[in-house]
């Protein structure tokens, strides 16, 4: 493998790493209304995805969720997806060990 393939690759890593760190600071700031695009814009693709059509349903509701990351290693934030916009964002905090 050439020399500067493997710093290609290390380079790769080593902006998405602090893309993904980056992220995590900035899920806070996700707000009701927001477009589909603006909230990739700001904190990237979701690291999970489910559509909920089913029971007849005129409008599909996406579930994005964010793991855990670094920087945030607490925190699972889930933003529901309608007509395109968020409607709804919650954080979950694991539960404290006894």
């Amino acid at each position: 493998m050439s020399s500067i393939f493997r710093l290609t690759i290390l380079c790769v890593g080593l902006v998405a790493t602090l893309a993904v760190a980056a992220d995590a600071a900035d899920r806070k700031f996700i707000r009701e209304g927001m477009s589909e695009g603006e909230v990739v814009m700001k904190i990237g693709r979701p690291d999970s995805e489910s559509t909920d059509s089913g029971g007849g349903s005129q409008v599909a509701v996406k579930r994005w969720v964010y793991f855990p990351a670094r920087g945030d290693s607490q925190t699972i934030t889930t933003l529901t997806i309608r007509e395109g916009r968020s409607s709804k964002s919650t954080d979950r905090y694991p539960a404290e060990p006894f």
